[in-house]
């Protein structure tokens, strides 16, 4: 891309950085131009067409140049940006977590819908990363508590910065620790989580985005990708009260052998695996039994 002497204008831009990132094997080229763009200019994706023949001032320019640069280089654009919507919320999202996805948003539903008739519920969510279940939960839902837990240090660090910025009243605390370790002893309504699921044969064929700029500490959990939630469902049955809830995200193919894995405990009743936007399964649900074998 030559400025020295060029002005571009905003339709120019975005033709030229849609055939750059084609060939840079970009997914949707045209959509990352327009959202690049946009995120520079400080304007909704669709009012750049409102201003298509507007030229950049240099100074837009060389931030336009700097995103796009990294973008090149498959960093996700959240990150760029540094925000990604989940919800009714915008979170501050970098490397130290994962960038929240809708499927993620449909796991929050679901705990609402079941928490809906209910009140003054004590939740926690485990592997929080972001903090986007926990503080999604504490902003719709009839928690009076919540409490996120990571294993991570620096992800928990950016949950407690989208907790100040994000969501300053909603009542969610932070515990560092492995799983549910750093609430031993402490009775929940409901386990949330989206944990790490992954089969670290799956590497290969992830996105650049996500395979080199995600934490991997987040994604992969040993080869099948079961790994985290087999140690997950026998705590989660100790710390769930009688009739509580236990809300998984899992992968894809996974919902037959996590199903089998919580009946192996005896402390549930009979699991529901459910369909993510695509169809496909994704998240499995379990209550308590209020009287456990």
């Amino acid at each position: 891309m030559s400025t020295d002497t060029k002005r571009w204008t905003v339709v120019e831009l975005i033709g030229w950085t849609a055939e750059y990132l084609g060939g840079k094997n970009v997914h949707n080229a045209r959509l990352n131009a327009e959202l690049l763009l946009a995120g520079v200019l400080g304007l909704k994706r669709l009012d750049l067409y409102l201003q298509f023949d507007r030229p950049l001032r240099p100074e837009e320019l060389a931030e336009f140049k700097e995103r796009l640069r990294r973008r090149a280089k498959r960093e996700p654009l959240q990150y760029i940006d540094g925000t990604a919507a989940f919800r009714d919320l915008v979170l501050r999202v970098d490397p130290r977590v994962l960038i929240p996805r809708p499927e993620t948003e449909v796991l929050v539903q679901e705990v609402l819908d079941w928490a809906r008739p209910r009140n003054d519920l004590v939740a926690v969510d485990v592997g929080t990363g972001s903090g986007a279940i926990a503080l999604a939960l504490a902003t719709e839902g009839p928690f009076s508590r919540i409490v996120a837990t990571d294993a991570q240090a620096d992800a928990l660090a950016a949950a407690r910065e989208n907790h100040a910025h994000a969501a300053p009243g909603a009542p969610v605390e932070f515990r560092l620790g492995d799983l549910l370790a750093p609430v031993r002893g402490e009775a929940f309504d409901v386990v949330v989580s989206n944990p790490p699921y992954v089969g670290s044969e799956e590497a290969a064929s992830l996105d650049p985005e996500v395979r080199d700029w995600e934490p991997a500490t987040a994604l992969f959990a040993g080869v099948g990708g079961l790994d985290v939630i087999r140690r997950l469902v026998p705590q989660a049955a100790e710390a769930l009260k009688p009739g509580g809830l236990l809300a998984l995200e899992i992968g894809a193919a996974q919902g037959a052998a996590v199903r089998g894995i919580i009946e192996e405990t005896n402390a549930f009743g009979a699991p529901r695996v459910r369909p993510d936007l695509a169809g496909r399964d994704r998240f499995v649900l379990a209550e308590r039994l209020l009287n456990p074998d």
